[in-house]
């Protein structure tokens, strides 16, 4: 299917933008390019000397990318993990030297919507999540080979899931009579499985998530990213994170937060300076929501969470 069938609605687009750049004329890095909302804007916002650099897990927003901002100086991508952010700037001379960092975490809406990705249960297709299609394997490959326990520790700990245990019996028995290769095949037996199903969400909600930030390492990713955009960004250089999940916005929030605060291991009872903490960010505001408006016309929106920091040290 054709990228442009799928559209992708930014979310927090002009408050991400307007936290994030601070010289029109600084390096920025887009640590999630996805369709490039983001990366627009901030083009937008920059001198003809500024640069921006977007990274990005999957190949079709890749092309994407190359094609849109084909004849743009100022532009360019790199494909891979944002866990790379300190190898990428390094390719670009720009590693210590970058004004801001943005990252939009999640999964685009051309990735939930094409059924081909296998991303959602609302659509029957390959059974497979991954961001990046060009390695790893995919959910129906992980499902395969992943112990009964495995399964379940993942669908409780990043799904969320009290019934993670259940869902997990339901899978291997399910896969020992029939391989679960579609979406509609997964989402039909954890469906059966779950005894208690949430107003307003399927039943598989939780699972399919689960099973995506496991496939695609989220949150380690995220954890690396972090500590390298740390590294990447110059002394007044801002971070910004735009989250869609608690687990997400708590790594990201206990981060900043860490780094706020600085060294707490320094022996009780003994006179310390401020430079003796090693404080490396400052918190710049407090978590930004999306505007009701916002979230009437689009409702993923709902469970965005902004964070916005700045390098001190």
């Amino acid at each position: 299917m054709e990228n442009e069938n799928f559209e992708h609605v930014t979310v927090l687009l002009q408050e991400a933008v307007d936290a994030l750049v601070t010289d029109a004329s600084g390096a920025y890095v887009d640590g999630t390019f996805g369709r490039g909302g983001h990366s627009s804007k901030i083009l937008a916002s920059l001198a003809g000397d500024g640069k921006l650099l977007a990274i990005d897990k999957d190949l079709e927003a890749i092309d994407f990318a190359q094609q849109r901002f084909a004849t743009d100086n100022r532009f360019s991508i790199s494909h891979g993990s944002f866990a790379r952010i300190e190898e990428f700037t390094e390719q670009q001379q720009l590693h210590g030297k970058v004004t801001g960092i943005l990252l939009d975490l999640g999964v685009s809406s051309p990735q939930l919507d094409d059924p081909q990705r296998g991303f959602s249960f609302q659509y029957d297709g390959p059974l497979d999540m991954r961001m990046d299609t060009t390695c790893g394997e995919s959910a129906a490959q992980w499902i395969a080979r992943a112990t009964e326990k495995e399964i379940a520790d993942v669908i409780f700990t990043y799904g969320e899931d009290k019934f993670g245990r259940r869902m997990a019996r339901a899978i291997v028995a399910e896969r020992e009579k029939n391989p679960i290769e579609t979406t509609a095949h997964l989402a039909q037996v954890v469906k059966d499985a779950n005894p208690a199903w949430e107003k307003g969400k399927h039943p598989a909600t939780r699972a399919f998530q689960a099973i995506r930030i496991q496939v695609n390492q989220e949150l380690s990713d995220l954890e690396k990213c972090l500590d390298g955009a740390l590294e990447a960004l110059e002394v007044g250089g801002r971070l910004v994170v735009i989250s869609f999940h608690s687990l997400e916005d708590r790594i990201v929030k206990r981060f900043i937060r860490r780094h706020v605060k600085g060294d707490d291991h320094l022996p009780q009872g003994i006179p310390y300076t401020n430079d003796m903490l090693r404080c490396r960010l400052k918190d710049i505001s407090k978590k930004v929501k999306a505007s009701s408006g916002e979230v009437n016309q689009n409702p993923r929106a709902r469970s965005a969470v902004m964070r916005v920091s700045e390098k001190i040290a």
